[in-house]
């Protein structure tokens, strides 16, 4: 191997300027990426606040109490629920509402009630819950039913529920 140039490592002399301006572009150059690295951290962070605000306006995370939704829900489980309207579901669908009172019943307030749609405005109102012979479900309300009626306070007890205690629609089990 060869010698290197006496020059090596290239000092900031080796290009002729005084020190105090090669501290100067060096000064510089640090402060231009520290501005710039302190840009992209922000912009990251305040991308990444903007993205939990829109999902938190759309998602919401409920966890199943009791075992009113039994065999297809567990105590325990965690469900990603999309936030929606009464109008864009179907019958069957799971769906979270927000209790009432008459809802909440004797034991204490556990967060959500997480029950299968069971009819819709328009549609009869089910066996079993609280109306008139034929009734039809009037716009705005909703009839909600567990799986497990043993074990399920629904609207078989507490009758219909209306459109404004609804939360959302079951997207699916996250955690079990």
């Amino acid at each position: 191997m060869g010698r290197r140039p006496s020059r090596w490592p290239i000092q900031p002399s080796s290009f002729n300027l005084p020190p105090v301006m090669a501290l100067r572009i060096l000064a510089r150059s640090v402060r231009r990426f520290s501005v710039q690295a302190v840009i992209a951290v922000l912009l990251a962070v305040s991308g990444v606040a903007v993205l939990v605000a829109v999902l938190r306006h759309k998602f919401v995370l409920a966890t199943v109490a009791g075992f009113s939704m039994a065999p297809t829900l567990h105590p325990g489980d965690r469900l990603l629920v999309r936030r929606t309207s009464l109008s864009r579901l179907r019958v069957g669908d799971i769906v979270v509402v927000v209790p009432d009172a008459r809802m909440a019943g004797p034991r204490p307030h556990t967060g959500y009630v997480i029950k299968r749609l069971a009819a819709i405005p328009g549609d009869l109102v089910p066996p079993h819950v609280p109306s008139p012979s034929n009734a039809h479900v009037p716009p705005g309300w909703m009839a909600i039913l567990g799986d497990n009626p043993d074990a399920s306070r629904d609207s078989r007890e507490y009758g219909l529920v209306t459109q404004q205690r609804l939360v959302g629609v079951v997207v699916r089990a996250i955690s079990t």
